[in-house]
This record gives structure tokens, C-alpha cells and sequence, in this order.
């Protein structure tokens, strides 16, 4: 990986991320289609077969897929320096407003039915329904990743979580490998390659092993130290190690290390819960909140701090450490055809999310139909950003809806 990477490159992923981070409300999910329509739409980094094989990828790894997804975009455009700087400004954002809400806010429940917050959902609705019209047109080009496609979306809704997920998309990988193997599919190529991907092996493994190691070494280095700054960050890093399919799925594991033990209440934990619904970027920034509640004092920001790396490292050493493997992978003809298959599942694994959780959290009557028509058109048909659509959305629903 380049030791110095462009400053240009640098101030480009800096004020992108940072934006995504003010205005990408509605989830993980909602986060792939602003990052879709962002990087590959706007920008061009990389097309949408590219894309979609990062978003493969980071479904089968434990952690916060659209976190690890921002990682890779970063590492792709700047190396690990702008991995790291994407990761920051995509985060910083929710995680200052949920330290500021660890310290003066104990009660969320006063803002769960605001309309603004329903506008954000609706918005949430018309992002991913544009992700997945834009990928459906590029990655099911035929009737048999069609098909790929809405046979995944019904194995996960048939079987709900990280499980249906995951297998969807094993699923299609293996039927793309029988499906086309032997023809003009497995030689295709994207117009984007992600040579920076290739170098740095062993780099790579060496996150790979820090990742193990730590996992193993911080329970026990936490319980011979007995120091609570140790065993919280051991909580919360063992939580973002563990969790398959992020977002929502954080919660049971999280408060299982930290209430049960005394170091929040319940209601304070359900409190802030309630507050990271309404705040834009990645939902694990929960665990600045939770880390600010635990430390307390005036000081207590850093506590915020330490959680959020705590639960946002494995993830970040995961995807370093595979992503120059699969690149390698993914130029292999067998793998292409896999991969094929794997991309059409990942649409069927988004249209399946746009219906549950998006659409039945989101749309609730006719009104609400209507308002994501117009938002969609707005985003497809007529290209507004959609940060301003977010705005209108949650300024629609909070005087009209």
C-alpha cells in the first residue's frame, strides 16, 4: 500500500464520508444506497459490479457491513490512511451527537413518534428502493439472476437475520458457479479494478492475526488486570467480533455485557437506543453513548471514545485483512461466476431489507406511499442529491404527514 497517498485524495474522501456521515439516516441498509449512489453513481471509484462484491463480502464477515463497506471505499481510493480517514468522518458525526446525548439526555422516548423522525424513515425507503432498481438493471441482466435474485429475497425473508443473509448469498454464489463456469460470464470484468486491494499481503495478514489475537488475549488480560477500562473495551471489541449482520443485531449482545454487570441501567441502555434510530450514520456508534453513560465525569467523552474503538476495531482489522485476498480471488474465472451469482443474491438480500425493515418501519398509509413516490422520482428521475431529499422528506413529515 502506498506509504503517502495523495493530499487531493485525502480531501476528496474527507469531505464525501464526512457528508454521508451528517445525512445518511435509515440504517445500514439505507447507508449502502447512499454510498451506491455517491461512489458509483456520482463519483465513478468503482462500478457496480465492484461494488456489490464489497458488499458481498462484508455480509459474510462479522461487524457493521456498511461500516466495513465505507473502510474498503477509503482503502481503495487512499490505502489504509484513507481507510481509516473514511471510517472517521463517516463515524464522527452520530458519534458526537450520541456523546452529547450520553451527557445531558436520559429519556428518548419524547422524540420516537416526531414527525421529522418519520420523514428520515421515509427517506430511508426511497434510498434503498433506488439501490436496488440501479443495481438490479447492471447485476440481474438475465432471467437467471433475476430469478437468483428474488429466490434470495424470499430465503431471507423466510428466514430472518444474519442466517438468511448469509446463505442467500452463499446460495447464489454456488449457482452462479454451476450457472456460468463455462461461458462468457465468468470472463467478464468490471470497468473498475482495485489494484491498491492486491498489495499488502502481508499487511493483511498481520490484521488477521491481531484480530485473532486480541479476541483470545483481551478476557484474559482484562480479568488478570482488573482494571474496568480492559473489560469494557473487551466487551465491546468481543461484541463487534461476534455480531453476523450488525445494525439492530448489536443490541442483544451488547446489553449482555453491559447491564447485567452493572455498568447501566436498563432504561438508560433503551434510552440511548431509542436516540441512535434518529441519528444519521452507523448504528454502532450506540457504543459512544453506552461508553459515556459507563465512564462518567466530566471526562467522560473519552470513555465514548475508547467504546466506539472498541467495537468498530474488529471490523476494521477483518475487512483489511481480507480484502487483498479477495481481490485476488474474485479475477479467478470460477470465482467470477460465483461472484456472479453471490451479486444478484446481494440485490435479492437488499429487496428483501426494503420490504422488512424499511418499508413496513417506514410506510404506514397512503400519505406515506405517496411521499416515497415523490422522493423516488426526485432521486431517479430527476438526480437530487439525496441529502436534500432527506431534508424535504423530514420537513414533509413533520408539518404535512
Amino acid at each position: 500500500m502506498p506509504c503517502m497517498p495523495p493530499l487531493k485524495n485525502l480531501a476528496e474522501i474527507t469531505g464525501a464520508f464526512f457528508k454521508l456521515g451528517c445525512i445518511s439516516f435509515g440504517g445500514p441498509v439505507a447507508h449502502l444506497g447512499y454510498l451506491r449512489d455517491e461512489f458509483v453513481a456520482r463519483r465513478h471509484w468503482l462500478d457496480d459490479e465492484a461494488y456489490a462484491d464489497l458488499v458481498a463480502l462484508c455480509q459474510f464477515l462479522p461487524g457493521p457491513a456498511s461500516s466495513q463497506v465505507v473502510f474498503a471505499l477509503g482503502m481503495q481510493r487512499a490505502g489504509l490512511a484513507g481507510a481509516i480517514l473514511a471510517s472517521v468522518c463517516f463515524t464522527l458525526p452520530s458519534a458526537v451527537l450520541m456523546i452529547l446525548f450520553g451527557y445531558g439526555v436520559t429519556v428518548a422516548g419524547d422524540f420516537q413518534n416526531a414527525g421529522w423522525l418519520h420523514g428520515l424513515k421515509l427517506a430511508a425507503v426511497a434510498v434503498v428502493a433506488q439501490a436496488v432498481w440501479g443495481m438490479g438493471k447492471k447485476l440481474c441482466p438475465d432471467r437467471a439472476r433475476l430469478t437468483l435474485a428474488l429466490l434470495a429475497a424470499a430465503t431471507v425473508l423466510a428466514i430472518p437475520g444474519a442466517l438468511g443473509q448469509i446463505g442467500a448469498i452463499m446460495m447464489g454464489a454456488i449457482a452462479g458457479w454451476c450457472l456460468y463456469r463455462g461461458n462468457g460470464v465468468a470472463n467478464e470484468k468490471g470497468t473498475t479494478t482495485t489494484r491498491a486491494f492486491a498489495r499488502g499481503h502481508l499487511w493483511a495478514l498481520g490484521a488477521l492475526v491481531v484480530f485473532a489475537v486480541l479476541l483470545v488475549a483481551l478476557p484474559v488480560v482484562a480479568m488478570v488486570g482488573g482494571q474496568k477500562s480492559l473489560m469494557v473495551f473487551d466487551s465491546f471489541y468481543r461484541a463487534g467480533s461476534l455480531v453476523f449482520g450488525g445494525g439492530h443485531v448489536v443490541l442483544p449482545l451488547l446489553r449482555a455485557e453491559v447491564v447485567p454487570v452493572g455498568w447501566i441501567d436498563n432504561g438508560a441502555f433503551v434510552a440511548g437506543y431509542g436516540a441512535a434510530q434518529a441519528m444519521p450514520g452507523p448504528l454502532f456508534t450506540f457504543a459512544a453513548y453506552l461508553g459515556t453513560v459507563i465512564h462518567g465525569g466530566p471526562q467522560a467523552w473519552t470513555g465514548g471514545l475508547w467504546c466506539l474503538l472498541g467495537i468498530f476495531l474488529p471490523a476494521w482489522l477483518l475487512v483489511g485483512g481480507a480484502l487483498p485476498f479477495w481481490h485476488l480471488l474474485r479475477k479467478k474465472a470460477y470465482a467470477r461466476a460465483a461472484l456472479a451469482g453471490a451479486n444478484a443474491a446481494v440485490v435479492g438480500v437488499l429487496l428483501a431489507a426494503l420490504w422488512d425493515p424499511v418499508w413496513k418501519e417506514g410506510v404506514t398509509g397512503a400519505l406515506d406511499v405517496m411521499a416515497v413516490l415523490g422522493a423516488f422520482a426526485l432521486l431517479e428521475i430527476w438526480r437530487v442529491a439525496p441529502w436534500c431529499v432527506v431534508l424535504l422528506m423530514a420537513a414533509v413529515a413533520q408539518f404535512f404527514l
